[in-house]
């Protein structure tokens, strides 16, 4: 699991690369932490070499949400493969994220 993220001024996109499972999610956990801190922009979770996500996964994606939402912020998630989005309309992740 490869995670890249780039900030200027208020937008903050994270590129997410591979397959964010239960051993991965401890580590992306861990690189989105400091985002967390300074959520009142607008964070772009860039999803379009991301392959798999567990439920581990959807539990970062929330918390980052929680954190920008109390801070003024937005997440958005783009670039979304079918496979992922079909969890995301499971799990009605759907309605609690901007999609593009």
């Amino acid at each position: 699991m490869e995670v890249r993220i780039n900030t200027e001024k208020d937008l903050t996109t994270v590129f997410l690369s591979g397959r964010l499972d239960t051993p991965s999610s401890q580590e992306v956990a861990a690189k989105l932490e400091s985002l967390q801190d300074k959520a009142s922009g607008t964070i772009v979770l860039d999803c379009s070499e991301l392959k798999y996500i567990s439920s581990s996964g959807l539990r970062i994606f929330l918390s980052l949400r929680k954190a920008a939402a109390a801070q003024g912020g937005k997440v958005i998630v783009k670039d979304i493969n079918d496979d992922i989005r079909n969890v995301f309309m499971m799990t009605g992740f759907l309605n609690l994220f901007e999609i593009r």
